[in-house]
Formats: C-alpha cells, structure tokens, sequence
C-alpha cells in the first residue's frame, strides 16, 4: 500500500490531496482526478468569472430558465435546505441585488429560473463540496483511504485516524480526531482569508455583524462548511436553532472551552 500526498494552489487557497492507494501509480491517478474536480467546482462556481454557471446566473433575467451543470444545480439545492432549516440565516446571495434564495426556482433537468436579479456567491459551500467531490474521486480510483485539505475544510475516509490541530486566531489549539468525516472552521478574526473573499454576514440581519470562531464536524464537508455559518448568525442574534440545526444534519459542533480542558487534564 502507497500513500501519496500533493499541494497545489486552487479555490483561493492552498490544496492538498492524499491517496491511500495499491501503488504509485494508482495514487497519483487518483490525486489527479480529485484535483481535477476541484478544478471543475471552481470553473462552474466562481461567483463572477465569465463561463461560470454563478456569471451566467447573475446575468440570467427574471423568469427565464438557466441550464446549470448538475454539480451546481445540487449545491443550490441544499443552500435552499440549508436557508429553510436556519430561518433565512445561511443566504449566499449578496446585496448587491434583491434576489434571495426563496427568488430561486429549481427545476429538473438542473435549470434555475430567478424571479428577480440574483447574485449568487457560494463561498465556503463550493469549497466544501469541492472537497466532496475530491474524495469521490478517490474512492472511484479504488483508493482505500484519503484526505482532502483546503484552507479550514477538511474531509477523510479510511479507516486510518487524522489528528487534526485546530487552533484559534487567539488561544490554545486542541487536537481533533477525523475518521469518515469532514471538519470546517470559520474564524472572523482570521486575516489570512483570500483577498475576494466577501467576509461573513447575516442572511436576514445583514448589518448584524457576526463574529468568532466556530468548529463542526460532519458526514460531508459542504454541510460542515455551512453549518459554522450558521452557528456565527446564530450567535450574532439570531432566534436559538443551533443545536436542532446541527442534530438535523448529523453534525456536531466542536466546544474549544471544553476539549481544551480535557486535553490539559490528559496532558498532567
């Protein structure tokens, strides 16, 4: 058994894909189609590139049917859950037009019809689902485990256990145990975010700001991503829906106040 690791530059941030793999060969196969799906998420998500699904969706006008890729159409669809589940908090439409999620028609055969003008920015959720669909990749090349990394969102597979360090913008780090699941972070203190990245807002309350650093685990790192977003509005004032949020997608929140006690008793 091989296991291969590889960096490169991608969503904004660095990218590193490890294979578990029957040989060389195998895992570099496989790493290279994981890198190559992230590359598609990026084509079809990116917010304003031109040939984007996102560019064409901003440009789209009212009641006329967009034919998106399938990968796109998906994501919109579990924004939708994801905007109903929180009361409106997780929206990734900017204000910089009157379109909403709820202003999104999603139709078969992956069309999207806008009731008015909506800019669409997914963000964090295009970057988890790019993982997501990395590890696809792996899994489809017969890899027996692997790891995607990309800048706070992670997601593994295997039997093999990671030890991830998180550690806050200001703090103690805390060691987290990963095995067949995927793990975000979003801090609003962090200044290493990429320079387009629009910062972090309140669906309803947009001038509610949001601030601190949240941790959530979960089956799939696009539902991890998000769910740290809402965790933020929730805590910013928005009504108490955290706990039957995260309970409704299998996901857990990680308590820093908490582990960082119980590592230091086990540490002593």
């Amino acid at each position: 058994m091989t296991t291969l690791t590889r960096l490169r530059i991608a969503l904004g941030t660095f990218v590193a894909v490890e294979a578990e793999a029957c040989n060389e060969g195998a895992a570099e196969g496989a790493i290279g189609s994981a890198f190559a799906a992230v590359s598609t998420v990026e084509r079809l998500m990116h917010p304003t590139r031109p040939g984007s699904d996102l560019a064409a969706l901003r440009a789209c006008p009212p009641r006329r049917a967009l034919n998106v890729h399938d990968w796109t159409w998906e994501v919109l669809e579990l924004c939708q859950r994801l905007h109903r589940s929180s009361r409106g908090a997780f929206d990734p439409c900017l204000a910089t037009a009157p379109g909403r999620m709820t202003d999104l028609t999603l139709l078969p055969g992956s069309r999207v019809v806008p009731r008015i003008e909506t800019h669409v920015d997914l963000g964090g959720i295009a970057k988890g689902y790019a993982i997501d669909r990395a590890l696809d990749a792996l899994r489809g090349h017969q890899c027996s485990g692997g790891l995607v990394n990309a800048g706070g969102d992670m997601a593994a597979f295997g039997a093999r256990e990671h030890f991830i360090l998180c550690r806050r913008a200001q703090g103690a780090g805390i060691i987290v145990k990963l095995r067949d699941a995927a793990l975000a972070t979003s801090d609003t203190h962090n200044s290493a975010r990429p320079s387009e990245h629009r910062g972090y807002y309140h669906g309803v309350r947009r001038d509610a700001p949001l601030s601190g650093h949240v941790t959530v685990t979960a089956a799939r790192a696009a539902i991890a991503d998000a769910l740290t977003k809402c965790v933020l509005s929730d805590a910013a004032g928005a009504p108490r829906f955290s706990r039957a949020l995260l309970d409704e997608f299998g996901a857990t929140q990680i308590d820093y106040a908490s582990e960082c006690q119980s590592q230091s008793q086990v540490e002593a």
